[in-house]
């Protein structure tokens, strides 16, 4: 059965649950990543959100992320293989409901895209009310289709990493 896309009230309490989840990953990885940061919907403030709070981690190879498995799997995280066409490795934690996704990639400038995104909205009103209505309106579209909610999504994130100087994707 598919998992339905539900999008919640900004929860005020998600930057607090990203901080304890860092400390709880951070020991997993043999080596120190160069960055962990909290992004997507729920590090926004006020935004409306799923109820699933994204890490990510930016290592200098993925080899490193791999490395991280065994611990990682310790303490909860499920390794769910992400799509062919976007170097990263994905862990997914939360059973049924996810909780938590932890996205590890090794490629700067796209981890720098998605926290120029998640900055972006946290300054401009505007924009994160243009976005909370697509995810609204995507999430009725796509109510059971994860991957078609996020790829409708690709061209608001575009503009708004181009409007601010930042790098394409690739």
């Amino acid at each position: 059965m598919a998992e339905e896309v539900r999008i919640a009230p900004a929860d005020p309490l998600a930057a607090t649950r990203f901080a304890t989840e860092r400390e709880l990953i951070l020991p997993c990885f043999p080596t120190p990543p160069l960055a962990i940061e909290h992004f997507g919907s729920t590090a926004v403030p006020g935004l409306a959100a799923k109820p699933i709070i994204d890490i990510m981690v930016l290592v200098a190879d993925l080899a490193e992320g791999m490395a991280a498995r065994p611990a990682l799997e310790q303490v909860g995280y499920t390794y769910s293989s992400g799509p062919p066409e976007r170097p990263r490795i994905v862990f997914i934690k939360g059973v049924p409901l996810r909780t938590h996704h932890l996205h590890i990639h090794a490629d700067a400038d796209e981890f720098r895209r998605h926290m120029i995104f998640r900055d972006q909205l946290r300054l401009h009103a505007e924009d994160r009310a243009a976005y909370e209505a697509l995810k609204h309106d995507l999430a009725a579209r796509f109510r059971t289709d994860r991957v078609a909610y996020a790829d409708a999504k690709s061209d608001f994130i575009d503009a708004i990493v181009a409007r601010s100087g930042g790098p394409a994707r690739k």
